[in-house]
């Protein structure tokens, strides 16, 4: 599954749930489907910003261009 799928998927269940609608035991499915799909997104953000990390390091093992966004430099 990818990232953007899990994503999508996860709005979806939100919008179900926000319903209120849904007998308990859909619920309980949603909810349990829905944590699921967090833990996965969470591995996969991890996972994507341990890669970036990597990418930044120079020759000496030091991470470049780690200044925060949004923050200027002047």
């Amino acid at each position: 599954m990818k990232f953007e799928d899990a994503l999508k998927r996860l709005e979806e269940i939100v919008a179900k749930l926000e319903t209120g609608n849904l007998p308990l035991e859909e619920s309980l499915k949603l909810f349990e489907e829905g944590v699921t799909l967090v833990r996965f997104s969470n591995e996969k953000l991890t996972e994507a910003q341990q890669k970036v990390a990597l990418l930044l390091k120079d020759q000496e093992g030091n991470i470049t261009g780690s200044q925060p966004l949004g923050v200027d430099t002047e």
